[in-house]
């Protein structure tokens, strides 16, 4: 079964909230803005898509970095 810790629509701001861990891929990815205003109400597809980045990848990335990060505890 496949850990669907986070979607496309889930929000960036709830993402670094939840999932801290996530930071150093995103900003890996491109995503320097994680702590701006609008971040609160932008979606991880709408991110996605401002920096030309394929957001079922970037899902796919995030689940398996939580997912692993999670057997480790």
């Amino acid at each position: 079964m496949k850990n669907n810790f986070v979607e496309e629509s889930t929000l960036i701001g709830d993402l670094v909230d939840q999932y801290p861990e996530t930071i150093d891929l995103l900003q890996a990815m491109g995503m320097h803005c994680l702590g701006c205003p609008a971040s609160r109400e932008e979606s991880l597809k709408d991110a996605c898509r401002v920096h030309d980045i394929q957001a079922s990848l970037m899902v796919e990335a995030l689940n398996v970095q939580i997912a692993e990060g999670r057997k480790t505890k």
